[in-house]
Formats: C-alpha cells, structure tokens, sequence
C-alpha cells in the first residue's frame, strides 16, 4: 500500500493519459490502490483493454476510452464520456509522451514533430479541454504534468523532447498563477531514468547505455515505478493543496550530478588528492593538475 492511507484519494476521479502501459498505468494502479476511480486513455485500444482488465480483477472502478491527444475533437469525446461516466474528472495527468535518441542534424520536420505533437500539443490540448469545463462547471481540480529533469536545462540528443517538455514546465508554472482563481492547482514530476518497457527500448536500447545510465546517478541505481506512484499519490491528494506550479524531481540525485561544475572529481583516487593536496601549496600548479587529472 506504501507509506499512506488507503483512502487518500477516496472521492477524486483521476484521468491518466497514456494510462494504459509504462508509467502512466503505474500512477493510475497507485491511484487506484489509496481509492481514486481511474480513466485511462490511450491510442492502442488493446493495451487498453488488456490494462482495464488488471484493473477490475483487483477490484478498482475503471474506465478505458481510446483517445489521441493530438486531436482535439479525441478528447472532447473523451469528456463528454467522463462527464456521462463519472460527472467529470478531478485530477488530469497529463502522461502520454514520445522521445526517441537521434543526433539533431538527422531529424526531419516529421520526426520533430511526432515528439512536440503529443508531449507539447497533447498536453497543451488537454489542459485546455478539461479545464475549460472545470472553469465553466465551478468545480476546482488538479492537474500533473510529467516532464523531465533536462526541461530546465535542455538536453544533447533528444532536442525535440527538451523543447516540448520545457514548454509543459512553462504551460504549469503559467497556469498556476492564472487559474489559481479558479481552485485549479498545476504541480508537476520530473523523473529520472525509470526503466519500462517502451521508452527503455528507445532510450537505453543496448545494457551498455543502460548501465551508463545508471552509473552516473550518484544513488547508482535507477528508479522503481512505485516510488514514482507514491510520489504522484502525494501531490494529487488534499495534503498537497498549497502546492501550486511546483515542480518535484524523483531522479536519485542525476540532475545536480551533472550540474555541479566540479563533479567529475568523483573519480579522483585518494592518492590522486594526496597529490593535489601538496600541489595547494605551491599555487599556481593547483589549475593545471585539476586540469590534467580530470581531462
């Protein structure tokens, strides 16, 4: 169950875009455990299904509606089901996302794109739609937006998903303040490396990138899917009512790993720093042997 009650979210009605595999159903299950009815909503009808399924047989309300967020009659659609099924929704998780690893120079309009159309346009679109009718129904909500740690910082190799989700980071901080107003809160998770079956394959596609990956977060692990759904819990739930336009990263400690200026030192032996120690001494020998110990 994990570290909170198991009606934490008894009452709330969650939808999950891009629910139906990978990260997006591991919230939902976590939803679903502490007491939410969960929709899920996706492109792939069978993973759909297959997901409602698991759903039921644990004993949760679940509803499924296929929907690409990429178009915005798909998710008026979607609502108007959620309005008939549930009376509406009270957290949108704005999940459903693409990335890929390319060199920049190789990709084509199409390939641009296929990443900003769903993490940029999908989330845009959603936002809109639902909270356009919490607005007008004078009903407050929450909405998760999922970004990444290299929004803020941009990212080598996966340019169009740093420019898409840098956008969702300001589409949340925006928000935050304009729709305030309205009881509607804007919070947002920013993970680290979460292996699932889909993204890995695109992003760590050999166990040589994968164990880089993971060796360059200084926890020397990557993330668990239920550390990230209890994190999720937390932030949806009326415990987390004064957080609005927060940004919380979950990546063991990656991102400021390679923010600091000096954390290549890590790999400094201690004779290595007895040396540098003595070189202290004498001035202006310090710059150059920090140079030529650290490349």
């Amino acid at each position: 169950m994990g570290p909170f009650r198991p009606d934490l979210l008894k009452g709330k009605t969650v939808l999950v875009t891009g629910g139906a595999t990978g990260l997006g159903r591991a919230m939902a299950e976590g939803f679903a455990r502490h007491g939410a009815s969960i929709a899920l909503a996706g492109r792939r009808e069978e993973k759909l299904q297959e997901a409602a399924e698991a759903f039921r047989e644990a004993g949760h309300d679940v509803f499924v509606q296929s929907c690409d967020v990429r178009d915005p009659a798909s998710l008026s659609a979607l609502a108007d089901a959620l309005d008939e099924r549930f009376g509406g929704v009270d957290v949108l998780v704005n999940n459903a996302a693409g990335n890929f690893i390319s060199p920049t120079e190789r990709l084509s309009p199409r390939a641009v794109d296929a990443v900003l159309n769903i993490v940029l346009h999908g989330t845009f679109y959603a936002t809109l739609e639902f909270g356009k009718r919490w607005i007008a129904a004078g009903r407050g909500g929450t909405m998760l937006n999922i970004v990444t740690t290299y929004a803020e910082t941009g990212s080598g190799f996966v340019a169009p998903s740093a420019a898409a989700k840098a956008g969702v980071l300001a589409l949340t901080r925006s928000l935050a303040v304009e729709w305030a107003r309205y009881g509607i809160r804007q919070v947002a998770i920013a993970p680290g490396p979460f292996p699932t079956e889909g993204a890995w394959a695109r992003l760590a596609p050999t166990p040589e990138l994968a164990e880089r990956m993971a060796d360059r977060i200084p926890l020397k692990r990557v993330g668990d899917k239920q550390e990230l759904a209890d994190l999720a819990a937390f932030l949806v739930s009326d415990y987390a009512s004064y957080l609005n336009g927060e940004v919380v990263t979950i990546d063991g400690g990656e991102w400021l790993q390679g923010a600091g200026q000096f954390n290549s030192l890590l790999e400094v032996t201690p004779e290595q720093w007895d040396r540098l120690a003595e070189l202290t001494r004498t001035g202006g020998k310090r710059f150059i042997a920090l140079c030529r110990l650290c490349g």
